[in-house]
């Protein structure tokens, strides 16, 4: 279809004589769009969901007689969120995943953020991240920020578990994608920290969460803080939910993923209740208001993208009880 002259399109004698000559130029008449570009509050276009860790592990246990690390870069499963093709919310994607005793997984790097919460390892689990090797033990939050390499090793006795959470559907959304595999295939470990920023053993979250709790500032759960923030596009925190009790109406424009650290209980979402225990994963995606209770309490991970909201000037939050 050649373009029209502009003449002929100034001279278009009749709307659809105009659409007509517009086609060829790729312009659409904003004022005729078939669907609105604008809406009055987000769209829920993600669902609210939960992942059984115990369903997840028992296929991470056959990928592990069927999948060795020459096959698969990473053996993990992708919770993927049933609106979608791929990501667990708009902007996060997370996924459960296994390295067997005296595996190792080539080190590598990219532009997306990742962190990884262990659920279950024994002594001998580790990520080595710019050479730094981090003890991986259940409860534990390691980091591997924008660019830095990493790579994964098992000298223990048992397999390991853990849950990693990664902003890659927004580096995809904004296209700054990059990924490089290490030159030498593993990263060489050039020191052993005792103290890191890309380390939050569990043992420090439980003394925190305890002093929290003592405090008293929250009736109904205490939470704090990974970093100021731990990532340049998530902020990551740590919540314990008093025995019988429920956290307050909540709802913003960022996306939450959650994983259960300790115990179980449930998450009510826009009128559904999703039951949860250990191991499990719970998303609520953006602006859907949602509380936690626990019968006999519990430890929630939450990674959220409120830095990027806050950064872009996108963030807003309604705790008001509809």
């Amino acid at each position: 279809m050649t373009s029209p002259t502009p003449l002929e399109l100034a001279q278009s004698g009749s709307l659809e004589e105009l659409y007509t000559h517009l086609k060829p130029i790729q312009a659409v008449p904003g004022w005729a769009k078939t669907a609105p570009s604008l809406w009055p509050e987000p769209r829920k276009s993600f669902q609210a969901h939960r992942w059984s860790y115990e369903h997840a592990k028992g296929g991470l246990d056959a990928a592990g007689r069927l999948i060795n690390t020459e096959l698969a870069e990473r053996r993990n499963l992708i919770l993927q969120n049933p609106a979608t093709g791929y990501a667990t919310s708009r902007t996060i994607v997370a996924a459960y995943q296994m390295i067997m005793p005296g595996e190792k997984a080539r080190s590598h790097r990219h532009t997306p953020n990742a962190l990884r919460l262990v659920i279950d390892a024994e002594p001998g689990a580790y990520t080595v991240v710019n050479g730094e090797r981090l003890a991986m033990m259940p409860g534990d939050v390691v980091l591997t920020p924008n660019w830095c390499w990493h790579g994964h090793g098992n000298e223990g006795r048992s397999c390991a578990y853990w849950l990693d959470v990664l902003d890659v559907p927004l580096v995809q959304l904004l296209d700054p994608m990059f990924f490089e595999p290490h030159p030498d295939e593993f990263e060489t470990e050039i020191q052993v920290p005792n103290d890191s920023p890309m380390h939050f053993p569990w043992a420090d979250s439980q003394r925190r969460l305890n002093e929290a709790e003592a405090a008293g500032n929250e009736a109904s759960h205490a939470e704090i803080a990974l970093g100021d923030p731990a990532l340049e596009t998530m902020a990551l925190s740590m919540i314990k939910l008093k025995p019988g009790s429920a956290t307050p109406p909540h709802k913003t424009t960022a996306n939450n993923v959650f994983g259960v650290v300790e115990g179980e209980g449930a998450t009510d979402v826009e009128g559904e209740t999703l039951q949860w225990k250990r191991g499990d994963v719970i998303v609520v995606p953006s602006w859907q208001q949602h509380t936690h209770h626990s019968n006999d309490g519990a430890v929630l991970f939450r990674a959220t993208d409120e830095p990027v909201m806050r950064k872009l000037g996108f963030m807003r939050e309604d705790d008001s009880q509809q």
